[in-house]
């Protein structure tokens, strides 16, 4: 079992990429709680809160779909260069104005945009680059595992972290830590031997391969149903982070020690969440457990919502990460699988925009309703939504049942005429 669950580390490009991104992501994770608690005590605002992490995100909405397309036809390892360097670059003006003691919101604005901005080309590059280091489709799914796990482990380490780093010498030492991460990334994508990918000639224009891409995510229901489950749970669901300085000040009444330690509680949540699927061997299955896990997200934000103690906040949280994982874990891995690998660029950016595309929408939202409904209304409101949103996808399953069962018996994961 164990070596089952770790045979993705044995392909040489996705082990490297496995430990550069393990030491970046802890980076990433310190500066995402650095800057929600800088805007937080520079304000004091919920609502400014949602906006700068609208900032962040919505360049991805409009920006992923092009990228897709750009990313098809590019080397995706260069793409990757580029946009990690680029990574650097910005966690380190932030550390720069922070450090000096000149940062203002407007500025946190601005470079959280510039971030948004890396990002559209980014998370679809990354995603669709899993299947060349890992050789094919094999061990694709326990590539996916392996780098949720991986995600979610830093998610665990970064915010403990940055509590502890941010109360000893202030935000500025965590984006300072995350602008030098990157290059643990940078060198292992440098270190790579990447074979069996030539990049295509384009076929038509941007605008024409754009078009390909979204007739191919809007009338392939398998794909079209995971993506927009994808978004509505993106949208009402993950919102919920924005808000946590006002649970760990207002409602824990602690500092941001606890805001670390509930977001760390989150993250172990995802990290059991990322082994029990990497210990899986095959994808079937997976989608009866997509609207089982966000309906579990859902319920434990609701259960979030009424709770003002402590210890079971952090238990609470600990389910919270697990929901949220085990969903986008398993919606990767399907959409991974299934995919036309000519198409999974754009594919994969249809993804990053229902992921990062959706959830500024719903930041601005929680901000906004947060001085309403207050913060455990709106994160009740937010847990009512991805319930929903799982009830629909439930029934869904029966019409694509028959599309799913063609196209793992075409890819040998299932026999012909098994049952699903």
């Amino acid at each position: 079992m164990k070596i089952n669950a770790l045979r993705a580390l044995g392909h040489r490009n996705f082990r490297l990429f496995f430990c550069g991104q393990s030491v970046s992501l802890i980076g990433t994770w310190m500066t995402r709680l650095a800057t929600s608690w800088l805007v937080y005590r520079l304000t004091g605002s919920s609502l400014l809160l949602g906006a700068v992490s609208f900032a962040g995100q919505i360049p991805t909405f409009f920006l992923s779909p092009l990228a897709g397309v750009w990313i098809d036809r590019w080397d995706r390892r260069r793409v990757l260069l580029v946009t990690q360097l680029l990574a650097a670059v910005q966690s380190l003006a932030l550390a720069a104005l922070a450090l000096s003691g000149r940062i203002t919101v407007p500025e946190v604005l601005w470079l959280s945009v510039f971030q948004g901005l890396i990002n559209a080309f980014d998370m679809p590059a990354r995603q669709s680059f899993l299947v060349q280091m890992v050789d094919g489709r094999t061990d694709l799914s326990n590539a996916i595992a392996l780098n949720s796990t991986m995600v979610n482990g830093a998610r665990l380490l970064g915010p403990a972290v940055a509590g502890i780093t941010i109360a000893a010498v202030g935000e500025g030492y965590c984006f300072l830590i995350d602008g030098v991460s990157y290059f643990a990334v940078i060198v292992s994508l440098l270190a790579m031997k990447v074979e069996g990918r030539t990049v295509r000639e384009a076929a038509g224009s941007v605008v024409a391969q754009l078009k390909e891409g979204w007739n191919y995510v809007s009338t392939f229901a398998p794909i079209r149903t995971v993506l927009l489950l994808f978004g509505i749970v993106s949208f009402m669901g993950i919102p919920y982070t924005v808000l946590m300085p006002v649970f760990a000040t207002k409602i824990l009444h602690g500092g941001p020690h606890t805001l670390g330690f509930l977001m760390g509680a989150a993250g172990v949540g995802s990290v059991f969440a990322s082994v029990g699927l990497a210990v899986r061997k095959s994808v079937r299955g997976l989608y009866r457990l997509i609207p089982a896990v966000a309906a579990l997200f859902g319920g434990a934000l609701i259960a979030f919502s009424f709770s003002r103690n402590y210890w079971a906040s952090l238990a609470l949280m600990c389910l919270t990460g697990f929901g949220m994982l085990q969903f986008s874990a398993a919606s990767n891995t399907v959409i991974q699988t299934i995919v036309d690998d000519e198409k999974r660029g754009r594919v994969m950016s249809f993804y990053t925009m229902a992921y990062m595309g959706a959830s500024p929408f719903g930041s601005l939202l929680a901000g906004a309703l947060a001085p309403v409904l207050g913060a455990q209304g709106t994160v009740l409101l937010c847990g009512a939504g991805c319930i929903a949103g799982a009830v629909w996808f439930w029934f869904q399953i029966p019409k694509l049942r028959p599309a799913i069962r063609l196209i793992y018996e075409r890819l040998g994961i299932m026999p012909v005429s098994a049952a699903l």
